[in-house]
Formats: structure tokens, C-alpha cells, sequence
């Protein structure tokens, strides 16, 4: 099994203080250092926590797997293509959400994520992974 570690609250307390530190770069490669084998991210639409310079730095830093989560919006996918990190994951994102909360509901979304998906895949690169929310009542047609 994989360790990979979520820097993003580490962005949080920068962001809190409006500092520079604490450093989320220097956190991922002291978590490399200490055998962390990935770094995930979330680069969500309005940056509360990782900024776009954190994503472009730690893609030329860090020496292991970086894993970008992000909402399917146009916007990340862009992003996405450009840096192309390791590994993508498709996260939902709510503005009155502190932190991701549940997973993505991909039977709601299924039009968008197919869209989202093929031009992350087409980009090259990148591997795609999305946060499911289970269903606590599948569609009348997906029950057996």
C-alpha cells in the first residue's frame, strides 16, 4: 500500500495567517523525506487553501506521485492539462463547505464527468480517480 499525504491544511494555516508559512512545499518534501510516496492536493475554484503556484511548485518539486484533487469545472481541467500531475481525482466542491464533504454523485453528474474524464485522459499523463458518494437509494433502473 501507498502513503500518500494531504498537504492542504498545512495551505490552511498560511492562508489563515496571511503568511508564508507554514510552507506546503517544504511540508511535502519533509513527508517524502520521511517515506511518503505521494502528495495530494486540492485545488479547489476559490483557493481558500492551495494556490495555483502551490500545484506549479510542488509538480517540479516533489520526486514522488502528486495526486490534484479538483472539481470537474472547465477551469481545473485546464489547470490539469497544463501541469499534468500524476493523478487527478474528481472531488465535489461546495462553497459553504470548511472541507471536501462526501464524495461525488456520479450518477447526478454522469453527462459532465464523461466529458471531464475523456479530456483529462486525452491530455496525457494523467490518471483519473473520482471520490464516489454511495447511493443510499440507487435509481429504480440499477436496482437488483
Amino acid at each position: 500500500m501507498r502513503l500518500a499525504v494531504n498537504i492542504d491544511h498545512i495551505a490552511t494555516i498560511r492562508e489563515a495567517r496571511k503568511s508564508d508559512e507554514p510552507d506546503p512545499i517544504a511540508a511535502a518534501v519533509i513527508c517524502e523525506l520521511a517515506g511518503a510516496q505521494g502528495i495530494t492536493v486540492h485545488l479547489r475554484g476559490d483557493r481558500r487553501h492551495i494556490q495555483d503556484r502551490d500545484v506549479e511548485l510542488l509538480r517540479r518539486t516533489i520526486s514522488t506521485h502528486l495526486n490534484v484533487e479538483m472539481a470537474g469545472s472547465s477551469e481545473m481541467v485546464r489547470i490539469a492539462q497544463t501541469l499534468k500531475p500524476h493523478r487527478v481525482t474528481l472531488v465535489p466542491e461546495r462553497k459553504d463547505e470548511l472541507t471536501t464533504e462526501g464524495g461525488l454523485d456520479v450518477v447526478l453528474h454522469s453527462g459532465n464527468l464523461e466529458k471531464v474524464v475523456r479530456q483529462l485522459l486525452d491530455s496525457a499523463g494523467n490518471h483519473v480517480d473520482h471520490t464516489l458518494v454511495a447511493l443510499e437509494h440507487p435509481p429504480h433502473d440499477q436496482r437488483r
